[in-house]
């Protein structure tokens, strides 16, 4: 059985959908005012892993992952671009489809923008404004107050007084407390018109946590499956989700035993570089479309993959040259069979020892291993067990989104960054030059062609029946 770890309860626990067979998850996405960095890839990678395995595993998923198009971000690079929020939003969407394209990632079944739903968000705080649970400051702006709703903490596990004080404002403004968050910004007279929707509060926008609580119950009801993230958004995002979610529909009088706004938290662990977190600040950022430049979407999705999806994870060249030289040996084991596409025993040992590892809380470190076990014994076996044991690896490589291409191609495509600028037609002539040269018997200039291509990045093997592949080291 499949088991998730919650961040809510900070277990893994059985994870029993509220419809048998059908599984309701929504993800925060991308604020869309810049090209997307591989903190972003990160996400999208984990939370396609997430679906496939939930639908390899029977169950009919609604994917949701939102994208945020109005914040003081997209507002302030729009006024320096001078430019309209649409047109500056709508190309950095465009940049984001690309890139996830790119990656060979399944879109989500729904794409939500915030803009289009100011009305169900404007709902939500007027049903808070009735419990009493947000109130109209002096500025203009609609705020929650926390202190009212009872359990506000739960997700990042703190009391009132213990939560982050970098998150704190002074009282003023419009707040009453520090801690309470604004659900609606009244628009300020310098802002651009287009930043700025009619309201029984005043002209203005919404607040960011209000975003997605209106667009997952509008999507997938006030009760869904599982909501996903990375581990940044766990406070205070997450937790403002909760309590102005769960306070529209229970109020002040919420009880812990009151049915929850989501089961199962989710959030993926940080990205650093080299160690270091990463940060233009630093020059250690990385949009996913540089990185793709020199390496193949298959190793990125690989390199991301290795590490357990709630783990840190240091990011490198170093890093994913070993995540290019994994999946190398993965698809040497493919290439040397004519084809991989027999029937597949879903209760062979290899099957259920990655069945297993996913149902683990999607432990795909152990999945991936298990696939590299898989791949020794298809370089040990002869005939018949060799074509289908090829065929389980391509199988449970497929749930991953791994090994479905034709190994010799991946196999003889190398980096992206350049190798010598040897092209396949070169390597082929001499290949044919080293053939003709021990038909000679010239086996030093045999050799030394040997040498000279492995200088350049090209492995040569030579099969029997005369017959020699090639391969990009």
């Amino acid at each position: 059985m499949l088991q998730i770890y919650n961040t809510l309860s900070r277990s893994k626990q059985v994870f029993k959908p509220i419809e048998p067979g059908k599984v309701k998850m929504y993800v925060c996405g991308m604020t869309v005012y810049d090209f997307c960095h591989i903190g972003h890839a990160r996400v999208m990678i984990v939370f396609d892993m997430v679906v496939r395995w939930l639908r390899a595993s029977g169950y009919e998923v609604v994917y949701v992952r939102n994208i945020t198009d109005i914040d003081d971000k997209i507002i302030n690079r729009a006024i320096e671009n001078g430019e309209p929020i649409s047109a500056l939003t709508q190309r950095f969407i465009d940049a984001m489809h690309a890139d996830s394209n790119e990656l060979g990632l399944m879109h989500p079944d729904h794409e939500p923008r915030a803009t289009d739903y100011i009305g169900q968000m404007q709902g939500i705080i007027g049903r808070l404004i009735e419990k009493e649970l947000a109130y109209q400051g002096e500025d203009g702006d609609v705020n929650f107050a926390v202190r009212l709703f009872p359990g506000y903490g739960r997700l990042s596990g703190k009391s009132l007084d213990e939560l982050n004080a970098g998150e704190r404002v002074a009282v003023g403004g419009g707040k009453r407390d520090p801690l309470d968050f604004v659900l609606w910004k009244s628009a300020k007279p310098e802002e651009p018109a287009d930043t700025r929707w009619k309201s029984p509060w005043g002209e203005g926008r919404p607040g960011w946590h209000i975003e997605c609580s209106a667009m997952s119950c509008d999507l997938l009801g006030e009760h869904f499956d599982i909501h996903g993230g990375g581990a940044d958004l766990q406070f205070p995002h997450h937790e403002n989700e909760i309590a102005q979610s769960e306070g529209a529909l229970y109020g002040q009088d919420h009880q812990a035993n009151d049915e929850p706004f989501v089961n199962y938290w989710m959030h993926n662990g940080h990205i650093r570089v080299n160690e270091e977190k990463m940060s233009k600040s630093l020059g250690n950022f990385y949009l996913i479309r540089d990185v793709l430049k020199s390496f193949d979407p298959e190793v990125l999705r690989f390199f991301m993959l290795r590490a357990h999806y709630r783990s840190p994870i240091n990011y490198s060249d170093a890093q994913l040259e070993e995540a290019r030289a994994g999946l190398v040996r993965l698809y040497t084991a493919l290439a040397q069979v004519s084809s991989s596409d027999h029937p597949v025993d879903p209760h062979s040992p290899w099957s259920e020892r990655f069945t297993n590892a996913m149902n683990d809380d999607f432990n795909t470190p152990e999945a991936i291993a298990a696939l590299f076990d898989l791949a020794s014994e298809v370089n040990r076996a002869q005939g018949e067990e060799k074509l289908q044991l090829a065929s389980v690896l391509k199988s449970l490589a497929g749930d991953l989104n791994f090994l479905q291409r034709d190994p010799i191609a991946f196999l003889q495509e190398g980096s992206r960054g350049g190798d010598a600028g040897l092209s396949a037609a070169t390597i082929e002539e001499q290949i044919a030059a080293r053939v003709t040269a021990k038909l000679a018997k010239d086996f030093a200039k045999a050799d030394l062609i040997r040498k000279t291509l492995l200088d350049q990045g090209v492995v040569l093997e030579d099969k029997p029946g005369g017959i020699t592949e090639w391969r990009k080291s």
